[in-house]
């Protein structure tokens, strides 16, 4: 039996024969007989076919994954017409009466180099998305059809790595887990992986003689098995089979309350990045949406947002909870989300640079837009605001009153609006030790635990380097996250947690005992973390 190790996408058992998939090399002719109108031509019907199968894919990807995921699709077909990628292209065809596949190719490579080199983390994302997208043209023109990678049978694919493309063609009958070689745990085809429930291991060091062996994938630890012996396969196919057992009792839990043995009750909510997520919200049951991140809106957007384009949004989420509450994020642009679209400066320390509150109490016009299509939504339904990343009374202060003057522009206008609930993240130490003064202004406080802990423990949590020290258990982190619900309490607030941490189980009980109202986690660990709650009984003393 062989052991290899890597980072895991899913917890969860995959069971299968091992299939080694590799990408069929391109032979490109450099230079054509061609004139170079009559091969741009070809590019540019290579490039028109390409743009309908992505669209196809687009429509294939929401019905799988939902719409924040198959947005991936709609950025390659706008990056197949930018203006500097198209330019290229005929550039090289021009001055070295190259063919269009290499010219396409030449481009991908070049651009693709650009992208990685680059210090923005969204940005060397996008190198494997523009080689993706001329790997496509380049197949188009050299009538190579995308072969089945998993040659009809039911296996575990391994791969150099993947392309979101790639992944979401893949009949999922038939995949059973993938293993990479290449990519990140958080690149979008690991965030389809886990969208679509697939098991999967990225950075693992494999080698071609694994083709055709049984083999398991254990998200849990990290690793695979190849030819296990019989008595760890038994295990590994009884651990997979309580998984599937467990997801099918956790459906028994819908319309339950969540409520410990002694009867203490927390509310559960869900976090979002778009109206398409609020599918998956009803689907696993959640109390309302404790937060949805309104910043995917102008991620997703070429430019500005409007107020209608915004409202529509809004009001499509507000009407499908049907009263439940939806907490909307004003917008936290900035620091890893960014949109060039903003003209923002590149900073040498973005996550403590100019985002979130800042950029919106700085630009009213932005924030007057936002704030006037969420007060229009709550017409609809139940709808709360909350500013990011405060650090003082004076900009829940100044926040507030710009909502105000939006309230009174509409009014004038004879618009509709509900009553808005106020409140605010807590995620940086200023909040924290204002808790007392902040929670006099609003009515609400979430904690965003991912923010706190890095500003707590002075940690940047993008950096990979740092992960052995980033600890979200921290003792201080903890006392930060008691002292605020105790601060909130005093004067009247309710206090959530929309961070990473709401969904750790490990830590369900002590949140519990502090006192905190809410939690709210991603849609899929709704069930799971209350199934958690049920089982607690704080009447007991705490084995901590």
């Amino acid at each position: 039996m062989q052991v290899a190790t890597g980072k895991s996408i899913l917890n969860g058992i995959a069971i299968g024969p091992l299939r080694i998939y590799k990408k069929a090399e391109t032979q490109t002719a450099v230079t054509s007989g061609l004139t170079p109108e009559e091969e741009y031509a070809r590019f540019e019907a290579a490039r028109v076919k390409a743009q309908e199968q992505l669209g196809g894919l687009y429509e294939k990807a929401l019905d799988e994954v939902g719409e924040e995921n198959a947005a991936i699709f709609e950025i390659h077909q706008m990056m197949l017409d930018d203006e500097d990628y198209l330019d290229a292209v005929k550039g090289i065809i021009d001055t070295q009466n190259a063919t269009a596949e290499y010219a396409a190719t030449t481009t991908g490579e070049n651009f693709s180099a650009a992208f990685a080199a680059m210090e923005d983390a969204y940005m060397q994302a996008r190198a494997a998305d523009v080689k993706d997208i001329s790997r496509r043209v380049v197949n188009i023109l050299s009538g190579q059809e995308d072969a089945d990678m998993l040659a009809g049978q039911p296996a575990i694919l391994v791969a150099d790595d993947l392309t979101p493309s790639e992944t979401v063609q893949l009949d999922k009958s038939k995949l059973l887990g993938f293993i990479t070689r290449h990519g990140s745990s958080n690149s979008h085809t690991a965030i389809l992986a886990r969208t679509m429930n697939i098991p999967a291991l990225v950075g693992v060091d494999f080698d071609d003689s694994w083709d055709g062996k049984l083999a398991v994938i254990d998200g849990y630890n990290s690793c695979v098995y190849i030819e296990p012996a019989q008595e760890l396969l038994a295990t590994m196919e009884e651990k997979k089979n309580n998984d599937l057992k467990q997801e099918a009792l956790l459906q028994n839990l819908k319309k339950k309350p969540n409520i410990t043995l002694d009867g203490k009750e927390i509310k559960v909510y869900a976090n979002i990045g778009n109206a398409g997520d609020v599918g998956l919200v009803l689907q696993n049951d959640a109390q309302g949406i404790g937060l949805f991140r309104s910043e995917f809106i102008y991620l997703d957007s070429e430019d500005f947002p409007t107020e209608e384009q915004q409202f529509l949004l809004y009001k499509r989420v507000v009407e499908t909870m049907a009263g439940k509450k939806v907490i909307i994020r004003t917008l936290d642009i900035g620091a890893d989300k960014q949109a060039d679209y903003f003209g923002l400066d590149k900073e040498e320390n973005p996550a403590l640079g100019y985002r979130a509150i800042r950029i919106c109490l700085t630009r009213k016009d932005i924030f007057k837009t936002q704030l006037r299509a969420i007060l229009r939504a709550s017409a609809f339904g139940t709808v709360s605001i909350m500013f990011p990343m405060i650090i003082s009374v004076r900009e829940v202060r100044d926040a507030k009153e710009t909502l105000e003057e939006c309230r009174a522009e509409l009014q004038e206008r004879g618009v509709a609006i509900g009553n808005v609930e106020i409140g605010i993240m807590i995620e940086t130490p200023a909040a924290v030790m204002l808790a007392d003064e902040l929670a006099e202004e609003v009515e609400f406080f979430s904690l965003g635990t991912n923010d706190l802990t890095q500003y707590t423990l002075a940690i940047d949590r993008q950096n990979p380097k740092l992960d052995t020290f980033y600890d979200s258990h921290h003792p201080a982190v903890l006392r930060m996250i008691k002292h605020t619900v105790e601060a909130g309490h005093r004067h009247g607030c309710w206090v959530g947690i929309c961070g990473e941490l709401g969904a750790d189980q490990t830590l369900t009980e002590t949140f519990l005992r502090m006192g905190l109202d809410e939690l709210s986690v991603s849609p899929a660990a709704i069930l799971p973390l209350r199934k958690k709650i049920r089982s607690l009984d704080l009447s007991k003393e705490s084995e901590a």
